[in-house]
């Protein structure tokens, strides 16, 4: 499995020092050791939403992160579609609560300069619980939303003021033509939100660490990223974000 990492590094005037975050988006119950050695290298590890694969039950490997990644260094992990649609989510829940990952299920948490959320999926018939946002955009510091579905920020997290949201789900649009994505769930052919930013430059998306099911992916590899936020010079609150690189 071909699998990259990319790099952004925004500014804020929100942070008095340099926080980096990798972000491990759709793992669906795949590998990540060949990312432990980058884990060590940042403060955080972010999960924004599928840890699990609703498709192929069992835990393995997801298990392991849990148990693993946590003594390497902070994980804060959010919840995606397929943990809602996992069919024994309870007992998913309590192995995460008795591990060291930091469960944010519409719930808030400081972590130094960053306050970070997590709001979590829901059913397509149901609205996201936005007393998190409500709750995240006063609290201090620069403000991180981990929302697994880039699609809720437009009708859901824009008009709340939060300085960036870290998402995936869209597996950068599973096949990349010219650049664009063929197909996102939830967002159908053609999708308009893949991969990199958005909405001036306030929501990220990750093109996802696996596949879920048995779909290929073409001119589209999966991707680890690491997101650095560092002190602003000029006085400007939502911060610029700097041109990304990319390394294999």
């Amino acid at each position: 499995m071909e699998r990259k990492t990319t790099t952004y590094t925004i500014t804020s005037t929100r942070v008095s020092r340099t926080v980096t975050f990798a972000v491990a988006a759709d793992l669906h119950n795949g590998p990540y050791e060949d990312v432990l050695d980058t884990f060590r290298q940042v403060d955080a590890v972010l999960v924004p939403g599928d840890l699990l694969n609703r498709h192929r039950l069992g835990w393995e490997q997801a298990s392991r992160f849990l148990e693993e990644v946590p003594r390497i260094c902070p994980v804060f992990y959010s919840l995606g579609n397929h943990e809602r649609r996992y069919p024994v989510l309870p007992c998913w829940l309590e192995m995460v609560e008795c591990s060291g990952v930091t469960l944010l299920d519409n719930t808030t948490v400081q972590f130094g300069d960053i306050a970070l959320g997590g709001l979590s999926s829901v059913s397509r018939r149901e609205t996201p619980d936005r007393r998190v946002l409500a709750e995240l955009s006063t609290m201090p510091g620069f403000r991180l939303l981990l929302c697994h579905h880039p699609e809720y920020y437009a009708p859901h997290v824009a008009d709340f003021d939060i300085d960036l949201t870290v998402a995936g789900h869209a597996h950068g649009g599973q096949v990349q033509l010219f650049g664009h994505g063929l197909y996102a769930p939830n967002q159908g052919l053609l999708p308009k939100l893949t991969n990199g930013f958005y909405f001036h430059d306030r929501l990220l998306v990750s093109r996802g660490m696996t596949n879920s099911a048995a779909a290929p992916r073409i001119a589209n590899p999966c991707e680890l990223l690491i997101l650095k936020i560092q002190p602003a010079v000029a006085c400007s609150l939502r911060g610029k974000p700097a041109t990304p690189h990319t390394s294999y």
